[in-house]
């Protein structure tokens, strides 16, 4: 037979060597129709209908259906929006398990299953057929040869340097990237790509979202693009934009070629919400197929949703079958495609319950004892936009966290706001205010003072304001709270001062950021002093303003020597990298941290409130035998400040390891108890020499 009732056991389309089991969950639906296609996506070929439904799971098996097929799916119930129902058999829909899709989405307004411009608007009922302009799955065989050399590199968390990047951003206008893998997987992982990731001194790459995705209908009527990636609609399929041919193959070999380097791979993974918008948008994928379950809905109108994300509508994983998309999800990446860990998304959203955001939510607990994600990376965007969302340091103790509070003091810090050093103090010692508790460790804080959402490196000390004009929405987006400082002059200028100035105040950021305790994160193109123009919201720009702009590679606004240095000075004090958190002068004379006045006294509750103090001196003790202490300097003062040496009986000296004013970083010796200066708005840095 030709048709069988196949399995429930595994959702998707399974093929194992001599057919394809294909199984949808649906709670809701009254019938299911599985639909393939020719090889172009054009012409349906035959619909057949599901014969079987096991524990709401939709299955069956054809024994003639093997990889390169591609298919959708149509499903029967009501369309009843004010109970939550939005069946319309007229759309095809995609597998939420899709594990790589053929052509992109051709907007029109068969895409919704209501009749827009109608007078009642999404209570109407649209019944054209939409399959020519969607996108299709395509079952795949998902055996792939890693070769024998290919070994995960499992950096331990006290080693890990986050590089934050676009795949086709990073590479687009690299002139040392072949032309043909220039914006794709294979870019990524090119020889002069590598190259640069090892001489920066990183060890883990974190990709903007790669999962399949929809360019938003209004951008593209804007001629613009969902440039970010943070639409998605398909969850196991890797996006096929940046691949040349198989998106899946092209991604697992740019792994396979990263991890032989020494380089893991993150993604910054969306699984808050999807491409499908509120209760006007499209019906694509999970909409369709059941919308009650897929979705949190308004408990007193169904018809609208409960929107956490800003995006319109949020996923709902306190279902259980939408949470075991998710795990299943997460699995294979990690099982398939061999990821070394996630960035979640407004990860609040995630751990919702009907109370609000839940410490010991479902998805929480499953993350915690799956074998599979043990040994995985997980990283949480500790917010998002719903009532009690921001839950900075809440998270359990398996994760790290965005440090949103490490990046504001920072930047207020080098902008000139005086009287910070208290907060600065805690923000470079792994901010134990926020995660110093419930067995965490100084990794749960990944410090960053840019990303892809804001300015970059150069525009944070370029501009006052921001410039989103491009965006096509008046300059109203993004964010107004930037912390930034131009430097006298908005945007770019000849003038010497403020360009040495400027690239001054970015060598600090860095210094600090790699001096940190926690783990750093580096926004790709900041090396280089990449530009937006002042566009700190440039999600949907494809272009220019989007992509790194290299033109600075090997210039006096390369920092990435610089940042280099930082590394292997990261490296070189365990103290920095230390899990534990650090204490102050104990009973044996050892500290963990000394907080000196530029006398070289240890500090007082008095010193702390020194007015406008933009001064901050420290010392991290030796963790270990043998290890050197290393004395920390920041002055973010316009004027110079004499200081002097740390006088300690077992350290005769102070070999300076660091000074972000010099060009060239030399080994100048200084005696314990020795008066200097430090320069106007510097990081110094010192070992102490038996």
């Amino acid at each position: 037979m030709r048709l069988t009732g196949g399995t429930s056991a595994r959702l998707g389309a399974s093929w194992d060597g001599r057919g394809t089991n294909f199984a949808l969950f649906s709670a809701n639906a009254e019938k299911v129709e599985l639909c393939l296609f020719d090889g172009q996506g054009r012409r349906e070929l035959e619909r057949i209908e599901m014969p079987e439904r096991t524990e709401d799971v939709w299955h069956c098996y054809l024994n003639d259906v093997s990889p390169g097929q591609l298919y959708g799916y149509r499903v029967y119930g009501p369309y009843a929006p004010e109970r939550g129902h939005r069946f319309n058999a007229n759309k095809l829909l995609l597998d939420p398990y899709a594990k790589r899709l053929a052509g992109r989405l051709v907007w029109s307004d068969a895409h919704f299953a209501y009749r827009t411009g109608s007078a009642r608007e999404d209570l109407s009922f649209d019944r054209r057929d939409n399959a020519r302009g969607m996108p299709k799955a395509v079952v795949v065989d998902e055996t792939f040869n890693w070769g024998r050399r290919e070994i995960r590199p499992h950096i331990p968390w006290e080693d890990t340097i986050i590089y934050e990047a676009h795949v086709k951003g990073l590479t687009q206008k690299r002139e040392d990237v072949p032309p043909n893998l220039r914006g794709t997987y294979g870019g990524l992982s090119s020889p002069a790509m590598i190259a640069h990731l090892k001489r920066l001194g990183v060890t883990t790459i974190e990709l903007l979202p790669i999962h399949g995705l929809i360019d938003d209908r209004i951008l593209v009527e804007k001629k613009l693009a969902n440039y970010w990636g943070y639409n998605t609609i398909a969850f196991f399929a890797p996006e096929a934009r940046y691949a040349q041919d198989n998106a899946l193959d092209s991604f697992r070999t740019t792994v396979a070629r990263l991890h032989d380097a020494g380089i893991e791979v993150l993604l910054d993974v969306v699984y808050n919400h999807t491409a499908e918008g509120n209760h006007m948008g499209p019906t694509l994928c999970f909409r369709g197929i059941d919308n009650a379950s897929y979705y949190w809905l308004n408990r007193e109108n169904p018809r609208f949703y409960d929107d956490f994300t800003g995006c319109g509508s949020s996923v709902n994983l306190t279902h259980p079958r939408v949470l075991q998309m998710v795990m299943d999800s997460l699995r294979y990446w990690v099982e398939v495609c061999h990821v070394d860990g996630f960035r979640f998304d407004l990860a609040t959203t995630l751990a919702r319950g009907p109370n609000g955001f839940d410490r010991n939510h479902p998805f929480l607990t499953a993350i915690r004892q799956d074998p599979v994600l043990a040994t995985a990376k997980m990283v949480a965007e500790p917010w998002d936009l719903g009532l009690g969302g921001y839950q900075v340091g809440a998270f359990p103790s398996q994760w790290s966290e965005w440090n949103d509070r490490y990046r504001s003091a920072m930047r207020r810090y080098w902008s000139g706001e005086g009287s910070l050093i208290g907060d600065i103090s805690g923000r470079m010692t792994a901010s134990s205010d926020l995660f110093h508790h419930d067995n965490r460790a100084t990794r749960a804080s990944v410090n960053h003072i840019t990303v892809h959402d804001g300015f970059t490196l150069a525009d944070l000390f370029s501009y006052n304001e921001k410039h989103n004009e491009a965006n096509g929405e008046d300059n109203r987006d993004g964010s107004n709270d930037n912390h930034s400082n131009n430097c006298g002059h908005e945007g770019p200028i000849d003038d010497p001062a403020i360009i040495a100035l400027r690239r001054q105040l970015r060598k600090n950021a860095l210094a600090c950021l790699l001096l940190a305790q926690g783990t750093p994160l580096i926004l790709a193109g900041d090396e280089v002093a990449n530009t937006q123009g002042g566009n700190n919201n440039a999600y949907c720009q494809d272009n220019e303003t989007g992509w790194i702009g290299w033109e600075n590679l090997d210039t006096d606004d390369d920092a990435i020597d610089f940042i280099g240095h930082l590394t292997a000075l990261r490296q070189r004090f365990g103290q920095i990298r230390c899990q534990r958190w650090l204490d102050g002068r104990r009973t044996d004379g050892s500290y963990g941290v000394l907080w000196l006045t530029p006398a070289a006294e240890e500090m007082k509750e008095s010193d702390w409130k020194f007015p406008e103090s933009r001064f901050l001196a420290y010392v991290l003790g030796p963790m270990e035998p043998g290890q050197a202490p290393i004395f920390i300097v920041l002055n973010a003062a316009p004027q110079e400040i004499v200081f002097r040496m740390p006088r300690m009986a077992e350290y005769k000296s102070w070999r300076q390891v660091l000074n972000t004013t010099k060009a060239e970083q030399t080994a100048e010796q200084f005696a314990s108890g020795a008066d200097t200066r430090a320069p106007p708005r510097s990081v110094l840095a010192f070992a102490g020499s038996t």
